[in-house]
């Protein structure tokens, strides 16, 4: 199991504290205005998904890009397997990230996921859950790559919610190179008469000064 990750099932997200260094940050916000290195750009307005940017990296992600996302998907699989067992679904994960990506392109998903967000002032990202398509992965990672002396607001909100029952916010604050993860859709939750399933959405408040740049990790490839 992944150092930091086992209250994952408990809490429904970890924590991870360093999980990249200040260089590799700043790597990959350099890279942010390097068009080569992503499909497409997202205007979050155009969409009423909020406001701000997002871009998606296109194949062949750069190696950073993809030791992580190989790194993160390797240990958070059988966590994954273990809490689509504990549900009752048959859907199970491979151990490697590769494999998994060609489940994705037999389901006709073959767009890479990884992103870049940038958050300036008054931008924010509305609550939703990210699934890309049928050949979906419960669990993604958000890393941090702007220290909050480079901005203030533009926390990140975790939402629960509980069947039959008001939903629950965290609100949680980070430095450079932290690592969240976190379900992109539900999780399980043990009550009296076994696991339910809990919705989950996410999303981040308004960014009041600065800029704001953010590592996004999903595992799944997209349509």
């Amino acid at each position: 199991m992944l150092p930091g990750t086992e209250g994952l099932t408990r809490d429904g997200f970890a924590v991870l504290r360093g999980a990249l260094d200040a260089s590799a940050c700043d790597e990959l916000i350099r890279g942010y205005d390097d068009d080569a290195r992503y499909r497409s750009t997202v205007v979050m307005q155009r969409h009423n998904f909020g406001r701000g940017e997002y871009r998606y990296f296109a194949y062949p992600l750069p190696p950073l890009v993809r030791e992580l996302r190989e790194n993160f998907y390797a240990a958070l699989a059988p966590i994954a397997n273990e809490w689509n067992a504990s549900l009752g679904l048959a859907e199970s994960y491979p151990p490697t990230l590769d494999a998994f990506v060609a489940e994705c392109a037999k389901a006709g998903q073959k767009r890479p996921t990884p992103l870049i967000l940038r958050y300036e002032a008054g931008d924010f990202n509305a609550l939703h859950q990210d699934v890309y398509g049928e050949r979906a992965f419960p669990l993604q990672v958000t890393i941090y790559l702007s220290g909050r002396r480079s901005y203030e607001g533009g926390e990140t909100v975790l939402a629960f919610q509980r069947p039959r029952a008001q939903s629950v916010a965290r609100v949680l604050t980070f430095e450079r190179g932290d690592a969240l993860v976190f379900p992109n859709r539900m999780r399980p939750v043990e009550g009296t008469r076994g696991f339910y399933r809990e919705n989950v959405r996410h999303g981040v408040s308004a960014v009041t000064a600065g800029e704001r740049y953010a590592l996004g990790l999903v595992m799944a490839d997209a349509k």
